[in-house]
């Protein structure tokens, strides 16, 4: 009788500890902080050691990384409101997002367009780069080579570039460049239409 209360109270214990562990694991487990809305081409998600093709619907999380192939091309929905524009054999980080906040993304090959319609709230955003760090206020600019330089070119709003010690704010229809990782951004100059054109097809628009 006694082995049967204390294997009883054996299984009862175990069921409390799954049901306990499930709930822990449940409260771990971070919501997605965007979706992919359009994908063309060869674009795979790497989370933690997983690496998997990336569908349109496909959930973002914190901490994803987003990595396009030759010719192939993607948009992601962070939040309800922004969309990030990959080009071509681009990597992006997706580091930290909150919606209606912002976060932090990393962008470690490639080029892209961050695009945040005008008259929102403002969100700060730091896009991380090899050649320095980009601080978003709400705005829509490119971000990846250009011409024979890395470049940043701003439609609308503004943004402060960062490299060597030396920040520019680069407002609407200007763009700088870095001529290599250390360097410092050049002067802010007025962008012609051909140059943006450019830069807007390398992501897909």
């Amino acid at each position: 009788m006694r082995q049967m209360l204390l294997s009883r109270r054996v299984v009862i214990a175990g069921l409390l500890l799954t049901v306990g562990g499930s709930s822990v694991a449940t409260s771990w487990a971070s919501p997605a902080v965007g979706k992919a809305t359009e994908i063309r081409g060869d674009v795979r998600r790497k989370q933690a050691d997983k690496d998997d093709p990336l569908a349109v619907g496909g959930q973002i999380f914190e901490n994803d990384r987003v990595h396009t192939g030759t010719q192939s091309f993607a948009t992601l929905n962070l939040g309800t409101d922004t969309r990030v524009l990959l080009g071509a054999e681009t990597e992006l980080l997706v580091d930290s997002f909150i919606a209606g906040q912002g976060g932090t993304l990393e962008l470690g090959l490639g080029r892209m367009v961050f695009d945040r319609p005008e008259g929102l709230p403002k969100v700060d955003v730091a896009v991380r780069t090899a050649f320095g760090m980009i601080g978003v206020r709400g705005t829509k600019f490119f971000c990846g080579p250009s011409k024979t330089a890395f470049a940043v070119f701003v439609e609308h709003g503004s943004v402060s570039v960062e490299g060597a010690g030396v920040t520019r704010v680069v407002a609407a229809g200007e763009g700088v460049e870095f001529g290599k990782p250390g360097d410092a951004p050049t002067e802010p100059v007025n962008w012609g239409q051909a140059r943006i054109a450019e830069a807007y097809a390398s992501v897909g628009l």
